[in-house]
């Protein structure tokens, strides 16, 4: 039996890229996956195929991550019946880029709303429980924009930065709860998010001349989940190809 048996960890926005590839590498791993998805049912349905396929489990749980009545609705009553997690992978996420002096206020509320306000919305009704089991790991998704900046993303990197404070704050508050926090900042990587990029202009850029892949950047996150990451804590792992 796995060492893994019984952990349940909820991965945000597994119904595809970076979030897709968490969950499926955590099953692999011997992890209980709760699937979290929005609007992306029929991929959030495709992926809990996929894990049981191959001998996993896994089980779906739909809120939005901007409001915070649902997430509480809906994550409560998933404790209640089901007890603490032993892992929270915080990947869900939106951008709307564009240069500063187009932005709009819905452009700049839905990047904060979602990606920082999520942050809180989904941890809160989460971290007693595993306060009270002394144990657990928490990991949240940021991006090498939240750590450097980048031109158009005014938002989305105010947001990032956010979660990397938010972060680092939180894992000293739970550490002696023995609870890690740490945070992964992934840089130019191979998902839908990137389809509309200019390649040309970035890639030369990245000194491995190259983007990475969304399982490069899961194997990061099942190891900060193991047994084996318990002394790692408040850290923000840069997976980028070496640009920055």
């Amino acid at each position: 039996m796995s060492e893994n048996a019984g952990k349940k960890v909820l991965v945000t926005g597994a119904s595809g890229g970076i979030g897709r590839a968490i969950a499926l590498a955590a099953a692999k791993a011997g992890y209980e996956i709760v699937a979290h998805y929005n609007h992306g049912a029929e991929k959030a349905e495709a992926l809990k195929n996929e894990i049981e396929a191959l001998g996993g489990t896994c089980s779906l749980i739909q809120f939005n991550i901007s409001d915070r009545a649902d997430c509480i609705e809906k994550l409560e009553k998933w404790s209640e019946e089901n007890g603490a997690f032993w892992g929270i992978v915080l990947n869900a996420g939106i951008c709307r880029d564009n240069a500063f002096p187009a932005l709009t206020d819905e452009n700049w509320d839905d990047v904060l709303h979602t990606n920082l306000d999520g942050f809180y919305n989904v941890l809160k009704p989460l971290v007693m429980p595993l306060c009270r089991k002394k144990r657990g790991r928490i990991i949240t998704v940021s991006s090498v924009s939240g750590v450097m900046g980048n031109r158009g993303q005014v938002n989305y990197s105010a947001s990032k930065a956010g979660i990397i404070g938010a972060t680092k704050a939180l894992a000293v508050e739970l550490a002696s709860r023995k609870i890690t926090v740490n945070c992964i900042a992934p840089g130019f990587i191979e998902t839908d998010m990137i389809k509309d990029a200019p390649v040309e202009h970035i890639l030369p850029t990245i000194p491995m001349g190259r983007a990475g892949k969304p399982a490069e950047v899961a194997a990061a996150a099942v190891f900060l989940l193991s047994e084996d990451a318990s002394y790692i804590t408040r850290q923000v792992i840069g997976i980028n190809g070496g640009i920055i």
